[in-house]
């Protein structure tokens, strides 16, 4: 009983805290006198659609556990970001709120450079329905050159089951793609876009029996990370080691490294080094 009654005073505290942050004007509200900082109560149970008695309760710490509909419409009506939803959630009913598939902007600038600095290991970043959105110079000359692709056909499942050089490249095909498969449903379920992926399960099961019938298996794996062997047109043989990485404040991307083991790293270096350093005779002419 106790621990019900913190639970209401912490909730009631944070709406507060949240209410008094936000400018009136931003919504429309005049500029009437006011006594505290930012909303009036009233005002947030307008835009909530809800009792202004019962959100008035819900602050006061004595409104009992409010709904997950409610606290939803009190997250938009306060402008929540995605963590302060989620912190809303687990102080409210003592769970997040359900998963809802939300395609973010385009990958900073910042994660970008991150990416580049990872050289000579291969990095990318895909989204939750395992588009590749980002990657580094070593990803784009060791496994695909994304951005000679256009952004729809950037598609990790695309690539194992349509592109017939990536599955040369791959030592057990059919294990690899089991597993891109079953780690894939886990991922999208996960993430709540089990809608937005739904056009592209069925353009794969019309296009390729073999990945119909891994989906149909409902396998579902995490990604973790492994170890990747790959037959490259230059380098020959070669083996990574992946790991895979959530990306702090979008849910709806994670990172991959690749890093060449130590018995390949040498070799995999001077290749890249090679495609970067520039041919004899190219360059400004001197003198």
């Amino acid at each position: 009983m106790n621990g019900q009654i913190t639970q209401e005073i912490k909730l009631g505290s944070y709406l507060r805290d949240r209410r008094a942050k936000l400018d009136p004007a931003a919504f429309g509200f005049g500029p009437a006198r006011r006594r505290t900082p930012g909303l009036r109560r009233e005002e947030v149970a307008q835009r909530a659609n809800i009792s202004p008695t019962w959100y008035t309760w819900l602050e006061q710490g004595r409104g009992g556990a409010p709904s997950a509909d409610v606290l939803d419409r009190i997250a938009r009506a306060l402008l929540l970001t995605e963590v302060e939803r989620e912190h809303l959630f687990l102080i409210g009913l003592g769970r997040p709120p359900e998963v809802r598939y939300r395609k973010g902007e385009d990958v900073t600038p910042r994660l970008q450079r991150v990416l580049d600095a990872l050289h000579p290991s291969l990095a990318l970043v895909k989204t939750a329905t395992w588009d590749i959105v980002a990657w580094n110079k070593a990803a784009a000359a060791i496994l695909t050159d994304y951005g000679a692709l256009p952004p729809h056909q950037r598609n990790v499942l695309r690539f194992m089951f349509l592109d017939p050089s990536v599955r040369a490249a791959q030592y057990d095909w059919e294990s690899v793609a089991r597993f891109v498969v079953a780690t894939f449903r886990a991922d999208t379920a996960r993430a709540g876009a089990a809608a937005e992926v739904a056009p592209l399960i069925e353009e794969l099961c019309r296009l390729s029996p073999e990945f119909e019938t891994m989906w149909r298996d409902n396998d579902v794996r995490a990604h973790g990370d492994g170890v990747k062997r790959l037959r490259h047109p230059v380098l020959g043989p070669i083996t990574l080691e992946y790991s895979s990485f959530a990306v702090d404040g979008r849910p709806d991307l994670s990172m991959l490294v690749y890093n060449p083991t130590p018995d390949d790293r040498d070799r995999i270096k001077a290749f890249l080094d090679g495609l970067a350093s520039p041919s004899p005779g190219s360059g400004e002419r001197q003198g």
